[in-house]
């Protein structure tokens, strides 16, 4: 039996917190766990046969931001000290995470120095891409997708929010429309994205007009 406990996260026999668990919702397998608004537990991933032929979840893509080096900073905050025009400021003495800095929005153009006031953007959405062949991709693929640094814009958060999981065709920001559009399309030719026919021909339409 999976264990879905009270936090939504679910529990396979191999879990160390399996046997602790003693509230939670019973399930078959992991795939109905997290088909039910489940997650998996932090450092765990379920295998393509379980993912297959699921809706989306953000679990797919691995469980939130990695830290691949273990030097307890994260990608979204390895990217905002390297992304900073200025020493940033660290929350305390561990240096874990950027509180902090300089940064100048791609979204806008505009100097922020609250780190606060911003989100690491996946420039090609989560979302967007399993719709288009990520879903068909092996776990370790998609994880390294979430946290490729070419795919990852420091932005404003309320602008990411705008965004949402909408690609150039209805979505495109207040500056840098050219850049940010051919960014986009290198991200879906290095990891052979397929957007449908007329997304493609609308975001051609976009370069074609940058280019004029």
């Amino acid at each position: 039996m999976i264990k879905k406990s009270g936090s939504g996260i679910c529990h396979d026999p191999q879990s160390p917190w399996y046997e602790v668990v003693k509230n939670y919702q019973g399930f078959r397998t992991l795939k109905a766990c997290t088909q039910s608004g489940g997650r998996l537990p932090k450092g765990a991933s379920a295998t393509q046969e379980e993912i297959k032929g699921q809706v989306y979840s953000r679990a797919h893509y691995g469980n939130g931001w990695a830290d691949d080096d273990g030097d307890c900073q994260n990608t979204r905050h390895e990217l905002l000290v390297e992304r900073s025009t200025a020493p940033v400021r660290f929350k305390d003495e561990s240096k874990c995470t950027v509180v902090f800095g300089r940064w100048i929005s791609p979204f806008t153009n505009q100097v922020i120095q609250d780190a606060r006031q911003l989100d690491a953007d996946h420039l090609v959405p989560l979302s967007w891409s399993w719709q288009r062949g990520a879903s068909e991709w092996s776990v370790e693929k998609r994880e390294a997708f979430a946290n490729d640094p070419s795919n990852v814009l420091i932005v404003e958060s309320s602008l990411n929010r705008s965004k949402s999981d909408k690609g150039p065709d209805e979505w495109l920001p207040p500056e840098g429309r050219c850049g940010y559009t051919a960014r986009f399309t290198r991200i879906v030719l290095k990891y052979r994205l397929q957007p449908k026919p007329d997304e493609s021909a609308r975001i051609k339409e976009i370069l074609e007009q940058c280019r004029g």
